[in-house]
């Protein structure tokens, strides 16, 4: 199978990028300088719903990783690839064969559709790895939480990416104590944020706080 840049020119065959993740599985990599989390989607079109993990790893501290040979200067890193489970099966084979090898820590897998079977499928095919799934819509929260017994999946509601993300960080501050200072940073804040707002509602009353909300 071909994939195709935007203006129909042949650029990249599903093999190059499946002889791409062995590979870096191959290399025997530093783990400090390979990807800790990645992050996989069905179709480009879940993009703007898996964007939630982007922004909670990027206020996390965490930085994309686009080339596996030269790891950006933070420590904990994330990649995100398309991998569709229907159109590109022997893809997600190879992503969720890979994973452990290529230094991922945990894997948050997208898909929308009644049959969103990428994030379901990638742990099976990745265990011991831990995957969170993200149900692009809601119609896809029972394919993607729809798990036997003995291939566990952990799961977030419909479009919660950005939770999803927070769930990684929380499995990797198991072992990086600097995670887990910036998750209780983090968690923080938004408890410091409902102090303040509750405060504001009741010094500025109804009227002014609505006024200077929509003013932000």
């Amino acid at each position: 199978m071909t994939e195709y840049t935007p203006d129909g020119d042949a650029d990249v065959t599903v093999q190059d990028l499946i002889d791409r993740l062995h590979a870096e599985a191959d290399a025997d990599a530093d783990p400090a300088t390979t990807p800790d989390v990645g992050i996989i989607m069905g179709s480009d079109s879940d993009l703007d719903v898996m964007a939630g993990a982007h922004e909670a790893l990027d206020r996390l501290g965490f930085a994309e990783q686009t080339d596996f040979e030269a790891a950006p200067d933070a420590r904990f890193t994330y990649e995100t690839y398309v991998v569709s489970a229907h159109r590109t099966p022997e893809l997600m084979y190879a992503y969720g064969e890979t994973a452990e090898a290529r230094g991922l820590d945990v894997v948050i897998a997208g898909a929308g559709g009644k049959s969103a079977d990428l994030p379901n499928m990638t742990a099976s095919i990745a265990y011991p790895v831990p995957v969170i799934g993200v149900p692009v819509q809601e119609k896809s929260v029972d394919s993607v939480i729809g798990m036997p017994t003995g291939a566990p999946i952990v799961a977030v509601d419909a479009g919660k990416s950005f939770n999803a993300a927070l769930s990684a960080a929380q499995i990797l501050a198991r072992e990086y104590e600097e995670i887990r200072e910036r998750l209780v940073e983090y968690h923080d804040s938004l408890v410091g944020g409902v102090a303040r707002d509750s405060r504001d509602l009741h010094d500025l009353g109804v009227d002014e706080y609505r006024e200077r909300r929509n003013e932000e």
